[in-house]
């Protein structure tokens, strides 16, 4: 693949609301290589940073700014998500966006709710999806109907949603969509915060407890040389010191299967941890190496 330099440009990115702006703008691009980068709006450095890397090597990007009404259960409240269009299209424009979709529900779902749906599956039943069931239905059905409408030939998505990641990438191979899924390190704040867009939620205080999720993260990490049993007593370790932070759950998990790893593996793991902290729901993870010469990896080394 052909790599591209940065964008210099700072020209607005054409903005499509509908379905018909959206072929319009699109047929105006070059054909076969476009990347998507999917967002739900309240962009920030980490959404600049997939836009950067698939800039890379692409010579198209579009950003989708959908928040999607599927991914959201009774309890989770929809009105409450940052809306920040304006700045969300200034972060586009600096980082060299060709194309900006932003429909609303009715452009996305024209008939109401869509009768099919992509199922997730087994691996949508645990971890995040236990926590919120029938999210990842509602995610992967998104996902399908922009890869299709953006025509893309790859979709960029951060690290920080592994579970997202896997299951994307799971419906891509298991029923033939001829997109690339490439991950993206998670983009950290100087304290080690994931970044998030419901990071805006939390109030200052509400930060500082947010901050031993990373830091359980990074403890088992260092423990990553000495098996599973050590990695998830330190990573507990941390967690146990913040009382505030009311944890869901913290696992150690193969990154394919997202089963427990047992005390005899070696190899490539999935550290993950979610709690809530004030009233903020918060997710974490950390790719490990475990065994000899083990501990924190940016990426997994296979998709």
């Amino acid at each position: 693949m052909t790599d591209f330099p940065s964008a210099t440009t700072t020209a607005t990115p054409v903005v499509a609301r509908t379905r018909e702006e959206l072929r319009e703008a699109r047929a105006a691009l070059d054909d076969g290589d476009v990347a998507v980068v999917m967002t739900m709006g309240a962009l920030h450095e980490g959404h600049a940073t997939l836009i950067h890397q698939a800039r890379k090597t692409h010579q198209h990007v579009v950003v989708t700014i959908f928040l999607n009404p599927l991914q959201f259960g009774p309890k989770e409240d929809l009105s409450r998500y940052p809306r920040t269009f304006d700045a969300d299209l200034e972060i586009c424009t600096a980082a060299g966006v060709d194309l900006v979709f932003a429909p609303t529900p009715d452009v996305v779902y024209p008939e109401g709710d869509p009768g099919v749906r992509v199922s997730a599956g087994p691996l949508g039943d645990v971890l995040e999806g236990q926590a919120r069931p029938g999210h990842f239905d509602g995610m992967l059905t998104v996902v399908a109907k922009l890869m299709h409408l953006s025509r893309c030939s790859a979709a960029y998505f951060g690290q920080k949603d592994a579970q997202q990641l896997l299951l994307i990438r799971r419906m891509c191979r298991d029923l033939d969509f001829p997109v690339q899924v490439v991950s993206v390190p998670t983009v950290r704040e100087p304290d080690g915060l994931a970044m998030s867009s419901r990071n805006t939620y939390l109030t200052p205080s509400d930060r500082e407890t947010a901050l031993c999720l990373s830091a359980a993260l990074r403890a088992g990490a260092a423990a990553a040389t000495e098996g599973p049993s050590v990695v998830r007593r330190a990573a507990r370790a941390v967690l146990v010191r913040e009382p505030l932070a009311l944890i869901d759950y913290l696992v150690l998990v193969h990154p394919d299967t997202l089963e427990d790893v047992p005390e005899w593996y070696r190899g490539e793991a999935l550290l993950a941890v979610a709690g809530r902290v004030g009233t903020t729901r918060l997710i974490d993870n950390l790719p490990v190496l475990v065994g000899p010469g083990g501990g924190a990896l940016e990426i997994f080394s296979h998709p």
